[in-house]
């Protein structure tokens, strides 16, 4: 083979690879736009249904797609586009209202119109009490390695969408609240893990959500790690990974 034919050859293998990277980067973008997002779970809001340390896959097409579904926030369209409303319980990622920028995730409590309120722990939905059975103690570790047990109740609304809750104090800040009237076009989020969730309940951190900051719905667990340690510290994944949490779906 010639020099001419071996640097022509080397070219084109040149192009073909730089066109399968970037088509393989569109169809990425496409996807984490249009299909599926990926986040971690930063915080203990949502414990036991999250723990800190979960990596999950977020449907962006579930609720249709706002300016919050596009990277920056471009602000390409008003309102949301192909709109479907969330169902009571949903687990949803948003952006927090304050200032459209965070991405907060909490379950879907209260629907357009509805009356919510907490008295003694107890979650009430339009002046009916939700049910919220104890069914064992949730045990979580410090960094010592000391277990602690925390109560962990079953909840069920409305709609028969059943899921954990945690309750670390009697009576804490946030079980006894006013009635909070949900305005149309807006959500009540809530964190399963009460006693420590910066949530609807509290107006002037979060406060109710509009509809168009609604990012999309967890779906999908498809990693785990212990949270003292990061997703790329591969050589502790055999002893820190969560095996049992990977493709769990999210309830």
């Amino acid at each position: 083979m010639s020099v001419n034919a071996e640097k022509m050859e080397a070219k084109s293998n040149t192009k073909d690879t730089v066109r399968v990277i970037v088509h393989a980067l569109i169809l990425a973008l496409i996807v984490r736009v249009f299909l599926f997002q990926p986040f971690n779970i930063p915080s203990g809001s949502m414990i036991p249904t999250l723990l800190i340390g979960d990596y999950l896959f977020v449907s962006k097409y579930s609720y249709g797609y706002s300016r919050y579904s596009f990277p920056f926030g471009l602000n390409l369209f008003p309102g949301r586009v192909w709109a479907s409303e969330p169902k009571r319980g949903d687990v949803v990622v948003f952006k927090l209202p304050r200032d459209n920028e965070t991405d907060y995730i909490k379950r879907v409590i209260g629907l357009p119109g509805d009356e919510i309120q907490m008295i003694h722990g107890v979650l009430h939905i339009n002046g009916k009490a939700v049910s919220k059975v104890k069914i064992d103690d949730f045990v979580e570790k410090d960094g010592s390695g000391r277990e602690r047990h925390v109560a962990r109740y079953k909840e069920t609304l409305p709609n028969g969408v059943s899921y954990p809750v945690l309750d670390l104090v009697k009576d804490g800040f946030g079980d006894n609240t006013d009635v909070y009237k949900v305005p149309e076009g807006h959500f009540f989020m809530m964190g399963d893990n009460r006693d420590n969730s910066t949530d609807s309940r509290f107006l002037s951190e979060v406060g109710f959500v509009p509809f168009v900051n609604l990012v999309g719905k967890a779906q999908l667990i498809f990693f785990s790690i212990d949270e003292d340690s990061g997703f790329w510290e591969f050589w502790h994944w055999p002893e820190e990974v969560r095996w049992n949490r990977i493709f769990t779906v999210v309830r």
